[in-house]
């Protein structure tokens, strides 16, 4: 017998770091993802009686693998003799999983051409299911849902609470996402070459969007969402690893890296922000920094930059200055418009007033955020208000300050931001 906490830890480690790994196997021979996902699931309860018999085996991956693969191909075996020995039950006219053999059900589930395309960028199916969950027909956020429940492995009950809204509600949300991929018979394939960059933006997007959430956390008490956090670096990781030509995937890595870098200074002990020129800079994780900054250096020399290789060389240009005072804000309104080429956003034009107040004062920051005011595309969003604010501060229009601060703090909904706006407003306040 061994030890219930080791099996216990085992397993907890192979959830972890091979759940993508086992689930894409399996959907192979499942060819549905609530097959699959089911017989992963089993596959892993299975694990814990089996392995506290038997010992934690040699590879962990290998044997859940195996497991959850038979619990396929005996479901799918059961599903064609029932449809064998019961003719009366017609199956609806072009249903696309017809009875499977063995040699079959070891195939891809869907016969898609990429299996001979030599355009194709990787094999790994860990990058099909990725893709799969980020194909564009579905919504935004099932497409963020259905990676964090397929791809991470997160609890639906987990991710329901990182959307703020109820379980049954999630559930329903991936349910749909799932029965859509079916119906639409969307590929279970990495996009061949003429389709990759465009779907490749919006797997990028999902990760950035997922790591931005535990980033500075949407609501709550707390300013970051550490597992949020955490998953969004285990796909970039995971992205980077199966896909280590295409320099935006390690863009992102670099960004999410040197981003994450500063977490122990963003708050003080009792959960206050604190801002970036207060932050203690020996503090830093000079590990992800020094990994980020190596990334960001190939991707520069591997030809004209992305958005995500911008974006990490900004990040990267404010973490490697001694001091806030001593960045270089010159060269970091130039990144800036050279993102603002690649990437035409507003919200970076809104961030590339912060470095311009530094280099041509806040009164031509102030311009700007006029122009972003009258565009109307930022109306809502917490960050214009609480930069006018403190444009407005530095040049003693202390009135209008605290008005815009007041905007802001109407705006926020994360307790710690609001804490801090608060202590702004009361500071210019007098």
């Amino acid at each position: 017998m061994t030890d219930a906490g080791a099996v216990a830890a085992a397993l907890a480690d192979a959830h972890r770091s091979e759940w993508a790994r086992v689930l894409a196997a399996t959907a192979r021979v499942a060819r549905d993802l609530d097959l699959a996902e089911e017989c992963v699931q089993e596959a892993y309860a299975a694990a814990l009686r089996s392995w506290a018999a038997t010992g934690v085996p040699d590879n962990p991956a290998a044997w859940l693998t195996t497991a959850a693969r038979r619990r396929a191909i005996d479901a799918i075996r059961r599903a064609s003799a029932l449809r064998t020995r019961l003719p009366l039950l017609v199956e609806p006219e072009g249903d696309p999983s017809p009875a499977l053999t063995d040699d079959e059900a070891a195939t891809d589930w869907e016969r898609t051409e990429d299996a001979m395309d030599p355009a194709a960028p990787a094999p790994d199916d860990r990058l099909r299911l990725i893709f799969t969950c980020c194909h564009p027909a579905l919504a935004a956020d099932a497409q963020v849902a259905l990676t964090l429940r397929l791809v991470c492995g997160v609890a639906t009950t987990d991710i329901a609470r990182s959307f703020l809204v109820p379980e049954a509600t999630m559930a329903a949300r991936i349910t749909r996402a799932k029965k859509k991929i079916a119906v639409a018979r969307i590929p279970y394939r990495v996009p061949r070459k003429a389709e990759l960059p465009e779907r490749l933006r919006a797997v990028l997007n999902v990760v950035h969007l997922l790591f931005t959430a535990g980033h500075t956390a949407p609501s709550g008490p707390s300013l970051v969402r550490a597992d949020l956090v955490e998953r969004a670096l285990q796909l970039a990781s995971l992205l980077q690893e199966l896909m280590p030509d295409e320099t935006e995937v390690h863009g992102l890595l670099a960004l999410l890296l040197v981003t994450d870098a500063r977490r122990a200074t963003r708050a003080d002990e009792r959960g206050r922000l604190i801002r970036l020129e207060d932050q203690d800079r020996t503090r830093w994780d000079r590990a992800a920094l020094a990994r980020a900054d190596v990334l960001i250096t190939g991707c520069l020399r591997a030809g004209v930059p992305g958005r995500y290789v911008l974006q990490a060389a900004i990040a990267v240009l404010y973490a490697e200055a001694p001091s806030y005072e001593e960045t270089d804000w010159p060269q970091l309104v130039a990144l800036y418009d050279a993102l603002l080429r690649a990437w035409p956003s507003p919200v970076v034009a809104l961030n590339r007033t912060v470095p311009l107040a530094m280099t041509a004062g806040p009164g031509a920051a102030l311009a700007e955020i006029a122009d972003l005011e009258r565009d109307g595309r930022l109306a809502g969003y917490q960050y214009l208000p609480a930069i006018k604010a403190d444009l407005l501060c530095r040049l003693g229009r202390t009135g209008e300050a605290a008005e815009a601060y007041r905007q802001a703090l109407a705006l926020a909904s994360n307790e710690a931001e609001r804490v801090f706006l608060a202590e702004r407003l009361a500071a210019v306040s007098g």
